[in-house]
């Protein structure tokens, strides 16, 4: 009787304790991990390397999480899908979160990835435009974004430019493949990634950013969530955003490491040269967090500054589509609460 006792007395424990490691999501053992979502705002590469990395070094799991990143979906944006609950989290940008909010879509940006912008407009250098001036009136292949233009007339004019007509162009063609095709005069790139491709090509450039051109500098890209899921699932945010903040900390000391985590953890074919995530990381790691003590903080004069140039170029529109006047709540914009302390 004693024994018999004993043994179920031993039952009990052992299904308290199993209840109390799936209800706080703890990954050891049979622990039930917490379902994560995020989405990708183009194909693999080196602006999402820390969830790669923290992936592929199970710090996801340490954390007591299944993260799924899904693939770009297009004519379906991040934000779009955060706001519609499609997805957790997303990649997108802060003109995308401007307009979002103001659209009354309930996205905050967690996270910077890169604290500068390191997007430019890139001409061929045997093209002879080698000024933002000189863009007036030539091809551009373009996103369809409401912002390009105002961003572009904005650069010109810094320059001493015409604001001249802009043939956008919509094509399968993106990058600097646009330029090598002939299919456009100048494309806006991010230098760390196809600004990189150029270079193993033996592409010569020319390159304008933005910010030296009159245009604030903006965070581009960002991590969003939603209103909804800040609220309910804080933990579960918490969590992801201390694994992902390690996986770009993991970036930015071990470039090289966290590139070729990068390639094994992306789905096969991702990445034809492998070279090339390398080159990148490279080039990236001292930007993911330049300035700042810690990955991904964000600051509240950049998430006023550019929303303010947007608004004054007519770019915003609220949900009945009219053009925003006003200033926005630009606190609400952003948040630094889920990066690690």
């Amino acid at each position: 009787m004693r024994t018999l006792r004993f043994a179920l007395l031993l039952l009990a424990l052992l299904l308290i304790t199993g209840c109390r490691s799936e209800s706080n999501g703890s990954s050891g053992g049979s622990a039930k991990s917490d379902k994560v979502s995020i989405a990708l705002d183009w194909t693999p590469n080196t602006n999402h390397i820390g969830v790669y990395v923290a992936a592929a070094q199970g710090w996801y799991a340490a954390e007591g999480l299944d993260v799924q990143v899904l693939p770009y979906a297009q004519g379906s944006t991040p934000d779009v899908q955060v706001a519609a609950g499609k997805a957790d989290l997303g990649f997108s940008f802060e003109e995308a979160v401007t307009t979002a909010r103001a659209a009354g879509q309930a996205v905050v940006s967690v996270a910077a990835v890169i604290q500068k912008n390191s997007s430019a407009f890139v001409t061929l250098r045997d093209s002879g435009l080698d000024k933002p001036a000189k863009l007036a009136g030539k091809r551009y292949a373009g996103f369809g974004a409401p912002f390009e233009e105002a961003v572009i007339d904005a650069v010109i004019k810094c320059d001493g430019g015409s604001s001249g007509k802009i043939e956008n162009i919509t094509s399968d063609v993106f990058g600097f493949q646009a330029l090598q095709a002939k299919r456009a005069d100048f494309v806006w790139i991010f230098q760390g990634w196809e600004g990189i491709a150029a270079q193993r090509e033996n592409v010569q450039l020319n390159a304008f950013r933005p910010a030296d051109f009159c245009v604030p500098n903006y965070y581009t890209p960002v991590i969003v969530t939603s209103e909804k899921l800040i609220k309910e699932k804080a933990s579960v945010l918490r969590r992801f955003m201390n694994a992902t903040a390690r996986g770009y900390e993991f970036a930015i000391s071990n470039p090289a490491e966290a590139a070729e985590l990068m390639v094994r953890a992306a789905p096969p074919g991702s990445f034809p040269d492998p070279g090339l995530v390398k080159d990148s990381a490279l080039f990236l790691a001292p930007k993911y967090k330049e300035g700042k003590a810690r990955w991904g903080e964000q600051d509240l004069s950049v998430w006023t500054d550019y929303p303010r140039f947007m608004i004054k170029t007519g770019q915003v529109k609220d949900s009945k589509g009219q053009t925003v006047s006003k200033d926005l709540d630009f606190n609400k914009m952003f948040t630094n609460e889920f990066l690690p302390k």
